[in-house]
């Protein structure tokens, strides 16, 4: 069975960090792009960051550039996302997503395995 596993998320302070750890089951990430998007109440779901596994290409939200890192472990199947200088907007239930690809040079690609998501309250 395909699994997505996300971990990770809590409360923090604004300023500080969280790194969000996307476990990945059933399958091998080889061949894919893993993703990280957000949801935020009455909001709709937004693209993050992302990671081509095939070449380490990744590309994130304008809105996250200098504050989130997303990094790979192939031999633990997992996919990280390094969150810091967290502010109060950044509140938001955070998923991973894998989609299949062959390319290269790109991880945007069509997501369709996704996991249940993990609370990330940034708040004093």
């Amino acid at each position: 069975e395909v699994q997505l596993v996300e971990s990770g998320g809590g409360l923090v302070q604004p300023g500080g960090s969280l790194r969000l750890s996307c476990a990945a089951s059933g399958f091998t990430l080889d061949y894919h792009a893993i993703g990280w998007f957000r949801q935020a109440p009455g909001k709709e779901r937004e693209g993050v960051s992302c990671i081509n596994i095939n070449d380490g290409t990744t590309n994130s939200a304008d809105f996250v550039k200098g504050r989130f890192t997303i990094s790979s472990d192939n031999a633990k199947n997992s996919v990280y996302l390094q969150m810091n200088n967290l502010e109060r907007e950044d509140t938001a239930v955070y998923y991973c997503a894998a989609g299949r690809t062959m390319h290269r040079g790109t991880c945007l690609v069509s997501y369709d395995n996704w996991g249940q998501g993990t609370q990330v309250t940034v708040s004093s």
